[in-house]
């Protein structure tokens, strides 16, 4: 029975998606059955595993009822991609009266649940129906985090939400990690905050920290995860060695 890890954090800009497509990519790479939902209206993740225009329907087709969601996963070199699109943002509006909505998805994914080891969701950079569905559907929560101050409150807001979530309709949801992103050991800031983070969540902190790189920036635009685009990039090891954590953790 595969895992369900929600790739989450509402503050947009801090790495999420990128660690989603790249985590995904590196786990995929280490000989496991590995799919990405997107599920971000914005489908950069998509657009990051080059799925865009791919595929008959997205996840907003599965959302709406509109599809079986095993019709809407794409194969792609690296790992399954469900893709999204711009229409997966009307789906919060059209969802609003259905009675269920923020089960939506994990109804969804636990019909192709045990065709995978693990399922990560990239979650969009807020806290509505969407990621609602997301935190519903997951087992855990990995958070991806920018060392800077603003980063810290948008965390203390995300592990509220996840609270509510269990105390009302996910029981079992836990935090699978932080991972700290676009880090600069350089700073006295970058090195505060991480001693921060460390003191409240201690060993849930990934020791692995994703460091600033141009080659990580660049992947997307040409439609690849790090490991393909730039295989010895400081960035592609940073991910590759976050994925050997993950499954350290996750024996």
């Amino acid at each position: 029975m595969g895992k369900i890890i929600a790739v989450a954090n509402q503050k947009g800009g801090v790495g999420k998606t990128t660690t989603a497509v790249n985590l995904a990519a590196c786990v995929a790479a280490k000989q496991r059955r590995v799919l990405l939902c997107d599920f971000d209206p914005q489908g950069n993740a998509t657009s990051g595993f080059g799925a865009t225009d791919q595929g008959k329907y997205t996840i907003y087709d599965v959302m709406v009822g509109a599809a079986e969601i095993g019709s809407a996963v794409l194969r792609t070199k690296w790992c399954d991609v469900i893709p999204a699109s711009i229409d997966l943002a009307a789906a919060e509006v059209e969802l609003a009266t259905v009675e269920g909505r923020e089960r939506r998805l994990k109804e969804a994914l636990g019909r192709i649940k045990e065709d995978y080891d693990y399922i990560f969701i990239d979650c969009p950079p807020s806290l509505g129906v969407l990621t609602l569905n997301s935190l519903v559907a997951c087992d855990t929560v990995l958070v991806p985090m920018q060392c800077e101050y603003y980063a810290l409150e948008g965390l203390s807001q995300l592990v509220n939400s996840i609270r509510t979530v269990k105390r009302s309709l996910n029981p079992k949801i836990d935090i699978e990690g932080i991972v700290l992103t676009m880090y600069d050991g350089r700073t006295n800031l970058t090195i505060q905050v991480a001693e921060e983070i460390k003191k409240f969540f201690g060993e849930k902190v990934y020791s692995t920290v994703v460091p600033r790189n141009v080659r990580l920036s660049e992947a997307p635009s040409h439609g690849m995860p790090i490991i393909a685009y730039e295989k010895t990039s400081r960035g592609a090891e940073a991910y590759s060695a976050i994925a050997d954590e993950f499954l350290r953790r996750n024996r």
